[in-house]
């Protein structure tokens, strides 16, 4: 009876840690581009429809709307992901794709946004990749990752 117990307590532990995931920031040099970047055409019209929207003005949401640059810098992005497909984010258009892949990551942070735990992998030029996640996600090792941003763990459920 013993050993039954001892072995299913066994066998549970196991499966717990089974479904603890370690996670590291994505290598950006193996990333891909999910969706196209849009036309200046596109940009343009979106501007248009965007910042003349009357709801839109009356909310003061408007402040790219200003100049068309403003709103371009802001809209004239693609969606980049992991080899994996685990963290994804936004890149800028204008970003030649070589300096986007030879970036390495400069810090990791865990933040919850309602039910949904986000793991952020940050890099230069405000780029972000995340993960998304319903589990619980904790950086293994601050002061180890703030010194060194490549040795960033994090382990998710």
């Amino acid at each position: 009876m013993k050993r039954l117990l001892l072995s299913a307590l066994l066998l549970a532990g196991l499966s717990l840690s089974a479904f603890a995931a370690q996670h590291a920031c994505p290598d950006l040099a193996v990333a891909k581009q999910v969706n196209a970047c849009p036309t200046e055409e596109e940009l343009k019209h979106t501007y248009s429809g965007f910042c003349s929207d009357d709801k839109k003005v009356y909310g003061g949401e408007t402040d790219n709307c200003m100049r068309y640059a403003d709103y371009r810098a802001m809209k004239n992005n693609a969606l980049w992901e992991s080899a994996d497909g685990a963290f994804d984010g936004y890149v800028s258009c204008d970003l030649p794709k070589a300096k986007l892949q030879a970036m390495k990551a400069t810090g990791m942070k865990v933040e919850k946004q309602g039910t949904i735990t986000k793991l952020v992998c940050s890099y230069p030029n405000g780029i972000r990749f995340t993960l998304r996640t319903k589990g619980a996600c904790k950086v293994d090792d601050d002061k180890a990752c703030a010194a060194n941003a490549a040795a960033c763990r994090a382990t998710c459920d």
